[in-house]
């Protein structure tokens, strides 16, 4: 009988197939950049969570990977026997399962001792994933003999502030699941068998792909499953906002292809990529674009924003998950049509947000229109700057103002087959600008990589080359985010002149 872990009985509970991959075939796994940067985050949650359920400094943390899992058991019967501090990542198994207790604190009243459990997610809320997680960590501690006093599950409090010099008392916030996790201990024990039952299995059970492989987790072994998938030439899946339960009816209904959608069933966008797809032509309303844009005259800006979003603030004054911009790309094109850059880039590990923003208020100037590809995002960015620096918070504010978006000029007026359905920036642009693409990028080729790359730089041991290598790469990717638009805007608003070329 295999010993299974408690990630791999949840796996279980999303799909038996992913269980058997796990168990017999892991090395077949292959975890996209944000699966493993999900990891990244949990990893640094309970870092500090070990220090905020550790206040005077005497817990021990178990480190089965350092140690070997029965070192790790033993160092917890024998913390567990002596129940005098805080044990951090117990190890707790029973026939056929395992778990680590993320935070396991003692509380003892005569000769009878229990047990405060939490774990800790780096969510800002509890996940309905989170009470079947719960619900197999307790079941494995009760029977392995832990006495459970409470179970709780601790998430990141969202509207916390962080006041800098390491205070982080307040990061997270705890939600008691005792009743939810105990009163589900037939089901997590009916889950052990089971996944016990589909380990064991000679082969790999036959389950076909769904929704399921991407719900509540994203499957590392979809490549595998999809591998003899015969796929549809035009999948219902290019359609623009198809909501997965209309997606599912589709799929339930035989389905798959867009060619076979029926059209009564579509809204005017969705039968514009139904038709254009299909035909392999290309629609582009020219003269509505070059209306949409009249109004905005030479001279204008080309703005981009590049942010990143911790988990754990590391600045004072921000909050979990807060976006903090800390590098932009302002194309600017003069009133003969005269093309210009500058930028901001901030690799010190300080702040960034102040020099941001009067960087980004110097380099846009008065007046002119600003233009950006998806408005939402750079709006409350700067909205964001505004509310924690009032003193500039009137310039701040103009500029969102001169702010004019591409992307419904482009969603409304243009559509080409390769685009798939989508109107990101990475998909117009080669369909406009076949010369310009995101492929030829070294290191930082989306908005994710960028925000890792950064991290990456700002550690105060990221050696000065790797340093300087990443500033570039951030460089030319935020550079060709501004040049495209700079592109884009040529070719919509009908330009005969020259087409702008970037000196850099």
């Amino acid at each position: 009988m295999a010993n299974l872990s408690k990630s791999k009985i949840i796996a279980f509970r999303q799909c038996p197939k992913r269980l058997w991959l796990e168990v017999h075939k892991p090395e077949l796994r292959e975890d996209s950049a944000a699966t493993q940067a999900v990891f990244k985050v949990g990893n640094q949650v309970g870092e500090i969570a070990r220090k905020l359920y550790d206040q005077d400094g005497d817990g021990i943390t178990i480190n089965a990977q350092r140690d070997g899992y029965p070192k790790a058991y033993a160092q917890t019967d024998e913390y567990l026997a002596k129940a005098d501090r805080p044990i951090f990542e117990a190890g707790l198994r029973i026939k056929g399962a395992l778990a680590f207790a993320d935070v396991l604190i003692p509380a003892t009243r005569g000769r009878t001792t229990s047990w405060k459990m939490v774990e800790v997610k780096s969510s800002g809320s509890v996940k309905d994933y989170h009470l079947d997680d719960i619900a197999v960590q307790s079941h494995i501690a009760t029977a392995s003999g832990v006495n459970l006093k409470s179970v709780s599950l601790a998430c990141i409090d969202t509207s916390w502030i962080y006041p800098g010099d390491g205070d982080y008392q307040g990061l997270l916030y705890e939600t008691d699941l005792t009743e939810e996790a105990l009163s589900r201990d037939g089901e997590a024990a009916q889950w052990v068998s089971d996944a016990q039952k589909v380990a064991a299995m000679p082969s790999e059970p036959k389950i076909a792909m769904g929704d399921h492989c991407h719900d509540p987790f994203e499957c590392g072994f979809c490549n595998y499953c999809s591998r003899e998938l015969e796929q549809p030439e035009y999948p219902v899946d290019w359609l623009p906002a198809l909501h997965a339960k209309r997606r599912a009816r589709l799929l339930a209904q035989g389905i798959d292809d867009l060619r076979h959608v029926p059209d009564e069933e579509l809204n005017e966008r969705q039968q514009l990529v139904k038709e254009h797809t299909i035909a392999g032509t290309t629609y582009f309303d020219a003269a509505g674009a070059a209306a949409d844009l009249a109004a905005h005259k030479l001279p204008a800006c080309f703005l981009d924003f590049e942010t990143v979003n911790l988990a754990v603030p590391i600045w004072k004054g921000t909050r979990p998950y807060q976006q903090v911009p800390f590098q932009f790309s302002l194309h600017k094109v003069d009133a003969k049509g005269v093309l210009s850059h500058e930028s901001f880039l901030d690799l010190s590990g300080n702040d960034p947000s102040l020099p941001f923003a009067k960087a980004l208020i110097a380099g846009c100037g008065d007046k002119v229109p600003i233009f950006v590809y998806n408005a939402t995002f750079e709006k409350s960015r700067i909205r964001d700057l505004a509310r924690r620096f009032p003193r500039i918070a009137k310039p701040l504010t103009l500029l969102v103002d001169r702010i004019v978006d591409l992307l419904p000029i482009a969603r409304e007026r243009y559509y080409h087959p390769s685009q798939r359905g989508s109107w990101s920036i990475k998909d117009v642009l080669p369909a406009v600008v076949p010369d310009l693409n995101y492929d030829t990028l070294a290191g930082v080729k989306d908005g994710g990589m960028a925000m890792e790359a950064f991290q990456e730089a700002i550690l105060p041991d990221t050696p000065p080359d790797r340093k300087e290598e990443i500033r570039r790469q951030l460089d030319a990717y935020c550079r060709l985010d501004t040049f495209a638009m700079v592109r884009l805007w040529h070719f919509f608003s009908g330009r005969r002149g020259a087409v702008p070329v970037d000196a850099g």
